[in-house]
């Protein structure tokens, strides 16, 4: 079971009260930080020394995307769902504007800041990018050598020491000694605040999961550029804290979002490479981490070898998936249940099913989350068949605030809503209401065939009803059954919403209950539905994809019908047409 029932202190919790006191405090904080970092003396603490060589190497091992490498050099930076042009390709006029401009919202910026850019760059090589790349970061020491709110806040900053030292051989090795003196002096600056900062808790609190990414670059910064013992063991001792805080006792992340426990596992992994390499003793709560979230990284995984959609994850890239379970822990078998972080997996014949069955966890681990309670999605061999939305990238833009909103929300995912209600009550800024939120979940497995029972009482207090949600597999894989029940009050408007993948295409059947599908390989599928509820009916409508680069049309077969005086069943299965 999945409870969620006593969350403490929420600041963005249901008090009206929690957003204002949580505003409050980050402006004192911003305040206080402002006044601590950003005068002249505080900069001249940072010093200008330190060694102008690597004691320990590492080279960043994971693959980059050429595909934005290229739009970067063509002047198109695409970060946190936005892009920003510039005017020409050559990287010296780029380079002076592209660090605030005009409109880039939080996410646009996080990303620009984070340095990520320079794997995809690194991935086109030759010598523009590798010049674009220096050129870039000699234009960010020239802006920001002093604090900044953004540029130096303990994620971003984090995550950018570890990208310059990773990508170092690509871009810096082969630069003139003036580039050279200024980059590493920058380095020991940057390392410098980072380790004051994390010390003093002045910076505005991450999003929930970031801290790790601030851990990290102190940690590669400080047993590549030999900052001192006492720095390594206070980050490592700060890093087993979060461990604890990030990896549940099952192998799950507290943020539920499966792109982010591939994640979170890729930056241990890194963690462990790195400290290996200065010849430090890897903690024991490393190794755990990383054979604890190796499996369930596995469990997440659709036939495509990309990811499941939950909580705004989008799906990735088979070949960058691959390459962190690989150097993570390649012989983890895959779990096929998660009972704290509230996932089920069932596999038989060549179909796939993987079925949310757990509730967001307390802040900051909400931050995020979406209302998809006993959602599903559904794979036949490689054909992605019933989907999640997805999660949009971005948050500051309105047309991002207006994507989130919709697609954090219970109709956005393939599961049952009431009264176009969510199944947990969200919060703009991306938590949850701290209401009373319980999840159940019972698996059975025999010969082969597999039975997930789960229901919810997310509609209880709203709408007087509680949701069962029932899977069943055959054991050949080629009968999914389901079955939805609402409990509870009569003349409550529900609907049963099956997303379906781009590539599949769909028609309703003439008989008013059915719906045929096709798949891009060719896989033909019948959905039909039974209902014990008034004024049923089964439509195909158009709905939208977010798991990959961009957002994709594509339909969705939605049961609708009004709750009577026993409440409504469902009675709904994918089969393979024997017909066709």
């Amino acid at each position: 079971m999945t409870e969620r029932d006593d969350p403490g202190d929420n600041p963005g919790g249901s008090d009206d009260q929690g957003p204002v006191k949580r505003s409050a405090s980050r402006f004192i904080r911003r305040g206080l930080a402002s006044l601590t970092y950003g005068n002249p003396f505080y900069t001249m603490t940072l010093g200008r020394g330190g060694a102008r060589q690597f004691a320990v190497g590492w080279s960043d091992p994971w693959p980059g995307d050429a595909r934005d490498g290229h739009a970067l050099l063509d002047g198109q930076f695409r970060f946190g769902g936005q892009t920003v042009k510039f005017d020409g390709t050559d990287p010296e006029s780029a380079a002076g504007a592209v660090w605030l401009p005009v409109g880039a919202g939080a996410d646009f910026l996080t990303e620009l800041h984070g340095f990520d850019w320079l794997r995809d760059l690194r991935t086109v090589s030759g010598v523009d990018a590798r010049r674009f790349a220096r050129v870039l970061v000699s234009s960010w020491i020239e802006c920001f050598d002093a604090w900044h709110d953004t540029a130096w806040r303990p994620d971003i900053l984090g995550i950018r020491l570890a990208n310059c030292i990773g990508f170092y051989d690509f871009f810096g090795r082969s630069a003139d000694d003036e580039f050279q003196a200024r980059f590493f002096v920058s380095l020991h600056r940057q390392a410098n605040h980072l380790s004051r900062s994390l010390a003093s808790r002045l910076s505005e609190p991450m999003p929930g999961g970031r801290e790790i990414l601030a851990l990290k670059g102190l940690i590669v910064a400080g047993v590549c550029l030999e900052l001192g013992d006492p720095i390594v063991i206070a980050a490592l001792d700060e890093l087993e804290r979060e461990i604890g805080d990030q990896v549940l006792s099952d192998g799950g992340h507290g943020r539920r979002n499966p792109e982010l426990h591939v994640d979170l596992l890729r930056h241990l992994v890194d963690l462990r490479a790195i400290l290996r390499s200065g010849d430090w003793v890897v903690p024991d709560s490393l190794l755990a981490a990383i054979d604890s979230l190796t499996p369930s990284a596995r469990m997440f995984r659709h036939g495509d070898g990309c990811l499941a959609l939950f909580n705004g994850g989008r799906e990735g890239t088979p070949a960058a998936v691959d390459a962190v379970i690989s150097q993570a822990a390649p012989t983890a078998r895959t779990v096929r249940s998660l009972p704290e972080a509230g996932f089920e997996r069932i596999a038989a014949g060549r179909t796939l099913v993987i079925m949310d069955t757990g509730a967001p966890f307390d802040p900051p681990f909400d931050y995020g989350a979406h209302a998809g309670a006993l959602s599903f999605e559904m794979s036949i061999g490689r054909d992605r068949v019933v989907v999640n939305c997805g999660g949009y990238p971005g948050r500051a833009s309105e047309e991002a605030r207006a994507w989130n909103a919709v697609l954090r929300g219970t109709a956005a995912h393939s599961t049952m809503g009431v009264e176009d209600g969510n199944s947990v009550r969200l919060i703009a800024g991306g938590g949850v209401r701290d209401d009373p939120f319980t999840v159940t979940a019972d698996r059975e497995d025999a010969e082969g065939a597999v039975l997930i029972e789960a229901t919810h009482d997310g509609y209880l207090d709203r709408f007087g009803l509680t949701h069962l949600r029932r899977l069943y597999l055959s054991a050949d894989g080629d009968d999914l059954r389901g079955e939805d029940r609402l409990d509870g009050h009569a003349g409550q408007f529900f609907t049963a919403r099956f997303h379906l993948h781009p590539s599949v295409a769909v028609s309703p059947g003439e008989d008013g209950a059915s719906a045929h599908l096709r798949t891009a390989s060719g896989l033909t599928l019948v959905f039909q539905v039974r209902a014990s509820a008034d004024d049923t009916a089964l439509e195909v409508e158009e709905s939208v994809y977010c798991g990959g680069r961009e957002a994709m049309k594509s339909r969705q077969i939605v049961v609708s019908g009004i709750t009577n005086a026993s409440g409504a069943t469902l009675k709904w299965g994918f089969r393979r047409d024997p017909q066709r």
